[in-house]
Order: C-alpha cells, then structure tokens, then sequence
C-alpha cells in the first residue's frame, strides 16, 4: 500500500472517531454535571493541548511521527475504553477532556507523515484534498453509526465502545509498515514562530482563517446537536441520517475544490466564498422549530457544510504549499489553531447562553465568521 494511500486510510478511521466524539461530548458530560461545567471540561482538554504542542517536535525527533501516532491511538481506545466501563462524573471530566486534547496531537503526527510524502511540485493540492476527502467520507458516515448506536436511548457506553474498535486500524496500519518521515522537525519555539508569521501577512491571513474554521468545527457539532435533540427533541436515530447528508459536501467539494486550485490558483477566491456561504446559513440555524420541515433543516446544515468544505480545502492547499515537511513550528502553529479553537469555542458560548440562548449565539457566531473569514480570506497573497 503507497504511503499516502496508507496515511489516507488512518484518517478515514480518525474522523470516524473524532466526529462521534464530537458530537456526543457535551450531550454526555450534561447528563452529570450540566451544559454549563460541560463546556469548561472541553475549554480544559484544550487547554491541555495548548500547553503539550509545543514538547509535540521534541517528542517527534526522538521516537518518530510514526511511532508517537501509534502511542497516542493506543491512549486514546485506553480512555475510551474507560469511559464506556465507567459511567461516572469523575471518568466522564477526566476521559472527555483527555480526548478533546490528544486528538490534535495525534493530527499533527499525521500532517508531518503526509508533508514527508508529498514531495512533487503541483500536487499539494490533489494530494491533499484526496487526504481530507477520504477522511471525509468517513465523517459523513459516522453520525449513521452513532445513530444506529443510541437511537432513542442515551447509552453512550456502547459508542464509546464502538470509537475504541474504529481506532484500533491506524495502530495496525502505522504498525505493519514503515513511512517516509523526512528530516526530523525542528525544536517547537512559538515566540520564534509567531515572529515569523506575523511578519509574514501570507501565512498570517491562512492560519487565521483556519482558526475562525476550526471555530466553526466547534461551535457548530458541539451546539447544534443539543439545539436540535435537547431543545426540538428530534430523536438520535433521526439526526443520524441528518447529520451525514449535512456532512456529504465534505466528500464531494473538497477534492474538486483541490484540483481547481492547482490549475488556476484560486484559493483566496473560492476560501471568502466558503466564509460567507458557511456562516450566513449557520446565522440561519435559530429559524429552525419544531414545525420545519426536514427539507428546510436539510438545506440549512448542508449549505453551511459547502461552505466549511471549501473553507478546509483552500486553508489546507494553501497553507502546505507555503510550508514543508521541515517547518515543523508553522506546521504547528496552523494546527494549534485546533486547541485554541476548543478553549476559546465553548467559553464564548456560555457567554452567549447566560446572556440570553441559542439565536443570538447562532447569529451571531454566524455573522463573525462570514465577515472575519472573508477579510481573512482576502489577505492572502497569491505568489506561485
């Protein structure tokens, strides 16, 4: 199997599990300690991964991306497994955050692997994108099997039970053959990095885009499940269905997305109008009650989701070509976006829940990201 063929095979079996464990955290966490506490527990697991990114190239140079994938897929299905054993608030606070904070780092080990492989000049774009779509399919697929799993119940055991299985392939598949690793990364120095960035108005417009992106990536599978089961009561194996046709533009836009951008250059272009298709149709999510028509619901959630597609395929395309393999505090930084997102997502939203509910969140939040990723957007420089 080609590296790349490999390394798309254990993101497809990633976002499996991190799309359901996404989207059932704070359902979960709620039923032990509150939708409040819930959100600080996700702000804490962020906090986590802020605070272990910049060890990630130490840890990278001396045991291999390789190895420290496999180490950290071994953690995540140990907690995992944990938490479908023991129901408790104790297991609950102290699994659910360690998730929220392992799963970028073991991202990040995937994005130095693919770096490594991905070498010839005019194929970042397909090459990546073949990546994110692959992985993709898998999240449109996930929130079938969560369904298929709950139901009309809340036994989140047997899901947690099930996330653990999914992981067990990346361990198999990183474990039974060798990758290109490239040059080993570079010592992780964020001042020296933020310096770099901020002085570079290319790579500072990209990585602030991908950080309202990652926002969305929160506020979005964090809050719209409890807004649409907790507040509308539409039932699990209702959303299920739902939320994977919501999710198909992931699978059909994003590789498109690569290959026009490869051939004509149009990241900055096509990035503004992801922004302001996703977050004028997130804007639109409070008109959504208890008498709208799946259609409507459909059309809202999948328009947001073309939008966010072609936002992730742009950021990704663009940012690796300005970057490589041995870039290792930029390649960092862009996924630190990640973690800061997870802190910064969940406390923003309390703030909106105790001032007044979900619509002035979901406009809100909505309005910000189209403005703010458009401006982003539209800094990037086109130099090649």
């Amino acid at each position: 199997m080609h590296p790349r063929i490999t390394l798309s095979v254990g993101n497809f079996f990633f976002e499996i599990s991190s799309i359901i464990t996404i989207f059932i955290a704070i359902p979960y966490l709620s039923a032990f300690i509150g939708n409040t506490y819930a959100s600080l527990v996700i702000a804490g697991g962020a906090l986590i991964s802020i605070i272990g990114f910049p060890m990630l190239p130490r840890y990278t140079a001396r045991f291999g991306a390789q190895t420290l994938a496999i180490f950290l897929a071994l953690l995540q299905i140990l907690v995992l497994l944990a938490l479908a054993a023991v129901p408790n608030a104790i297991v609950a606070v102290i699994g659910i955050a360690l998730i929220i904070a392992l799963q970028p780092f073991l991202y990040y080990t995937f994005d130095l692997l693919l770096a490594a492989v991905t070498l010839q000049k005019g194929m970042t774009g397909k090459v990546r994108t073949l990546f994110l779509t692959v992985g993709n399919v898998a999240t449109a697929g996930a929130p079938l099997l969560m369904g298929a799993l709950l139901l009309d119940t809340n036994d989140y055991s047997r899901v947690f039970l099930a996330v653990a299985v999914v992981i067990i392939p990346i361990v198999i598949l990183f474990a039974g053959r060798k990758l290109p690793t490239g040059k080993p990364p570079k010592e992780l120095h964020f001042g020296s990095a933020l310096r770099t960035i901020f002085h570079d108005r290319n790579l500072s417009a990209v990585i602030s885009a991908h950080f309202f992106l990652d926002l969305f990536y929160m506020w979005a599978p964090l809050y719209t499940p409890i807004y649409l089961h907790n507040v509308l009561g539409i039932p699990w194996g209702q959303l299920g269905w739902i939320f994977s046709v919501m999710l198909l533009p992931f699978v059909f836009v994003e590789y498109p997305a690569g290959v026009i951008s490869d051939r004509f250059h149009t990241d900055k272009k096509l990035m503004a109008l992801g922004f302001i298709i996703m977050g004028s149709t997130f804007a639109l999510v409070p008109i959504i009650t208890t008498t709208t028509s799946v259609l409507i619901i459909l059309a809202i959630l999948v328009s947001s989701r073309v939008g966010a597609a072609l936002v992730e395929a742009m950021t990704e395309t663009h940012f690796f070509r300005s970057v490589s393999e041995q870039d290792s505090e930029e390649i960092a930084a862009f996924r630190d976006t990640w973690p800061f997102a997870n802190l910064i997502a969940p406390l923003t939203a309390s703030v909106f829940f105790f001032m007044s509910g979900f619509s002035l969140f979901f406009i809100s939040t909505g309005v910000f990201l189209m403005v703010a990723g458009a401006i982003a957007s539209l800094l990037i420089r086109t130099t090649y």
